[in-house]
């Protein structure tokens, strides 16, 4: 007889793998699968950055605290983007894995990244409610339509836009980037050209208080910037399809997964120095806009009205609000979605399907626009960046540390179940205290003095805590089995992934060989049977599991 809980879980991983719009949500995206070439999954990952929300907060940290210290702040932010952000794309690029299953084997194991999951959940959403609010605004500036109407239309024009995946994704990045770009750059070259004494203008600017750069001015500033550190993980969620790197294609893998790997901080503070410098000559300027300059559809607004009639200005405006709203929101719903499942589906070992969960963050993005958040972005932004860096900065000190220079992490990812412990303190540890001390410094729990230097906190706590916990255990915590029980290599002679396939017992399908492991449950004749990482992540009862190894 057949077990109900075994038929039920086999029901599970049959209907996941099944799936076909999942994109491959819980698992190693196959080769067979990644046929774009380089410069299309670049150009696709930094699509998911033509978000208005940079232009905000560049504005309100430099009405906030003066342009030098904001300045100071987004060149810091972008410093600490781009050394976190190099060994997550790299990995994510050459292993085709998204960050949660990087998380896992690099100091959280199996269910451990569940928190962190939680972690960039939480910002996909906060994000998308950010970008619905600008997309809300510059509907009711253009055509009238509610606030309250606006937030749900921009809610509801995402979500067939997110069912079909990478596939629908990377063709939409690819043919609205080009208008955009016109539209964005248009304005700030005009001004330079047409108002040079702006320039002069925007390094002057004080901020509300006038105090001058200070150190304390400046790491507030970057504060708002990193809860931007986050974004590396929807850019991962692209860069997993890049092709395999072979000597052909060397220079151009490389290139766009720099590019669009850690090198999309640069596109972001550039938008945030635009945005303040938007903000600044509006401030300077036009007296009645100072209650609205931190707000990107009136800064765009009103320079395309010094550039061409006042009904073309607005409809350019509303068209770069709408395509700028949609190239990240689908983003943003998209690796949400894909965060979500994954979460539930490790601890529950059911597996609703990620439509279910594209729905349940999009609600979550609603609510949170419906309450007025764009008013308190300075303080949502501010307090999520603690978490975000703890989770970013752990994640890449154990790669770059505690990998390839101390050696006690496993080179090669691992993110199977079975082959990792359920947690490993190196990484909880590491963003556990790195989170919370940051977070009781940014609320001044250590007192007011020290408050601006809770992004530090962050930064140095993760970057010390982690090799520090990793020496202290050993290691022993990495890997619950050095041997998956499989005798075909892992990979080609590149270094890539393996395009190999075998057949899931649990399935019946054809997975790719790094997608695999054997099964502790033998065949008939007391074969070795094999089992795809996604159905075992749906066994209830662990009778697949391998026993631990010595």
């Amino acid at each position: 007889m057949v077990d109900l809980d075994t038929r039920s879980s086999n029901s599970d991983g049959i209907a996941a793998a099944k799936e076909t719009l999942e994109d491959y949500t819980l698992r190693f995206a196959p080769r067979s699968y990644r046929k774009w070439s380089p410069a299309v999954v670049g150009i696709s990952a930094l699509g998911g950055i033509a978000y208005l929300a940079d232009f905000a907060i560049g504005a309100n940290i430099g009405i906030a605290h003066g342009t030098g210290n904001a300045l100071l702040g987004i060149g810091f932010f972008a410093i600490v983007v781009m050394l976190t952000g190099f060994p997550l794309a790299y990995y994510a690029a050459r292993y085709n894995l998204d960050l949660d299953l990087i998380t896992r084997g690099s100091g959280f194991g199996y269910y451990g990244s569940v928190l962190t999951n939680v972690v960039f959940a939480s910002f996909t959403f906060i994000f998308f409610a950010l970008e619905g609010s600008i997309m809300a605004q510059g509907l009711e500036l253009g055509l009238g339509i509610p606030l309250w109407l606006g937030y749900l239309a921009s809610t509801v024009l995402i979500f067939p836009l997110v069912i079909y995946g990478m596939n629908t994704l990377a063709k939409l990045q690819v043919w609205t980037t080009p208008l955009w770009l016109l539209l964005m750059v248009l304005p700030f070259g005009f001004l330079l050209v047409r108002h040079p004494d702006s320039v002069s203008s925007f390094f002057a600017y004080g901020g509300e208080n006038g105090s001058g750069v200070s150190l304390s001015g400046t790491l507030l500033a970057a504060g708002v910037c990193l809860s931007l550190i986050a974004q590396i993980a929807e850019q991962i969620d692209y860069l997993r399809f890049m092709p395999p790197r072979t000597p052909e294609n060397a220079r151009k893998w490389w290139g766009w997964m720099l590019l669009a790997g850690p090198g999309w901080v640069l596109f972001g503070a550039l938008k945030q120095v635009v945005g303040l410098f938007l903000a600044v000559y509006l401030i300077a300027n036009l007296p009645a806009a100072q209650g609205i300059a931190n707000q990107p559809v009136h800064q765009f607004l009103e320079i395309y009205r010094d550039m061409v009639p006042g009904w073309l200005a607005m409809t350019l405006a509303v068209v770069l609000v709408v395509i700028s709203q949609i190239k990240i929101n689908v983003t943003n719903a998209y690796s949400g979605s894909l965060a979500w499942t994954n979460s539930y589906t490790r601890v529950t070992k059911t597996y609703p399907g990620r439509l279910i969960f594209l729905a349940v963050n999009l609600v979550i993005a609603l609510i949170l626009m419906e309450a007025n958040m764009f008013d308190f972005l300075n303080n949502i932004l501010g307090f999520y960046a603690n978490c975000g860096i703890a989770w970013i900065v752990t994640v890449a000190t154990d790669i770059a540390v505690n990998k390839y220079l101390l050696k006690i992490s496993p080179k090669q990812p691992e993110f199977r179940r079975g082959m990792l412990y359920d947690v490993n303190p190196v990484g909880l540890v590491g963003f556990g205290l790195s989170a919370v001390l940051s977070i009781m410094t940014f609320f001044g729990l250590f007192g007011e003095l020290l408050k601006p230097y809770s992004p530090i906190v962050a930064v140095v706590v993760a970057f010390v805590a982690t090799p520090l916990t990793a020496v202290a255990t050993k290691g022993k915590y990495y890997l619950r089995r050095t041997d998956d029980g499989i005798d075909l290599p892992m990979f080609d002679e590149h270094g890539n992934p393996s395009g190999e396939t075998l057949t899931c017992h649990v399935t019946g399908l054809e997975f790719e060989r790094p997608d695999m492991i054997a099964s502790a449950v033998p065949g008939p004749e007391g074969e070795i049977q094999y089992i795809s990482s996604l159905a075992l992540s749906t066994d209830k009862l662990g009778h697949h599991l391998l026993p631990r190894q010595s």
